[in-house]
């Protein structure tokens, strides 16, 4: 297919890319950013929803607002998976440093097909874009980042089944947030109390303890949240402690300490949920983030001149 991303101009040497494959309806690529410092760029896409798994811890404080719907000082966290929609302009800020994500710029078409004629993009919608918290979708986006680092026979024609599938997720996960006066779902200053509380508190916290930081019944948390966000409590509060349990990783701190400190009842505990999560240990995760993250020899990855800036 004829590329989907447009040219630009930045500085390509904070860019570079290790794979890249395209489809039918979409480019799959593994990119790697370094930027020395904190920075912020203008994002917006009129054809493509530009789907991007941080592979390496995405940095706590990295935040975006939708440029022409949101007011200056709101700014939303961005999740370890996001996916930026067709048509609206965003403005990103990131912590800077160096990461590693798979990117899945796909075709507006190919998710639109999905949605019913009078699909809206609501505020809720567009919020839960920048953090999608769906282990089906983690999933499919895992499955194809390990497709293109170890290409093999069929892989052009698995990807294509996956990112098909991955389109009708990406709907399905949409049609199933609604604001919070249509389904009851969660206000969004309680969103923001709950993130907080899993971001800075030391323990993991109950459902019991986050409905009373919300003054609501477990069983109004439990339906509102997934409402809100498209998925369980559950799985969004165990999504949080693995990614940061990958920053913790990016230490010497020891595996053993990691688990304790995210609320893991033992290292093996922490290690199996973290394999389910990623398709790797704990200690494989780190030593291919150290690799990731070496300057690369000359000529081994090519700059990309093609690719917008993060």
């Amino acid at each position: 297919m004829n590329p989907v991303i447009p040219n630009f101009t930045p500085d390509q040497s904070m860019l570079q890319l290790e794979q890249r494959v395209s489809l039918s309806c979409a480019d799959l690529m593994l990119i790697k950013l370094d930027r020395e410092g904190p920075d912020k760029h203008d994002f917006r896409r009129d054809d493509v929803f530009w789907i991007d798994l941080c592979l390496t811890p995405r940095r706590l404080h990295d935040r975006a607002r939708y440029v022409d719907l949101w007011s200056p000082h709101r700014y939303e966290r961005l999740g370890s998976i996001i996916a930026l929609p067709p048509g609206f302009s965003l403005r990103l800020l990131s912590e800077g440093g160096q990461h590693i994500s798979l990117i899945c710029a796909l075709q507006a078409a190919a998710v639109h097909r999905w949605l019913p004629g009078d699909f809206e993009w609501t505020d809720r919608r567009l919020e839960t874009c920048l953090n999608i918290a769906s282990p089906t979708i983690s999933g499919l986006l895992l499955r194809l980042s390990q497709e293109m680092r170890h290409r093999t026979i069929g892989t052009e024609a698995l990807s294509e089944a996956l990112v098909t599938q991955l389109s009708v997720e990406i709907a399905r996960y949409l049609l199933a947030i609604d604001e919070p006066t249509d389904r009851g779902g969660l206000a969004s200053w309680r969103l923001r109390l709950i993130d907080k509380r899993i971001e800075e508190a030391a323990s993991l916290p109950t459902l019991v303890d986050l409905a009373q930081l919300c003054n609501i019944s477990t069983r109004q948390l439990t339906r509102g949240f997934r409402t809100s966000r498209g998925c369980s409590i559950r799985d969004y509060v165990e999504r949080s402690r693995l990614e940061a349990a990958k920053r913790r990783l990016a230490t010497d701190e020891s595996i053993k300490s990691i688990a304790t400190a995210t609320g893991f009842s033992s290292q093996s505990a922490f290690t199996f949920a973290f394999r389910r999560s990623t398709g790797v240990t704990p200690n494989e995760f780190r030593q291919r983030m150290l690799r990731g993250m070496r300057p690369a020899a000359t000529g081994a990855v090519s700059p990309v001149s093609h690719l917008p800036p993060r």
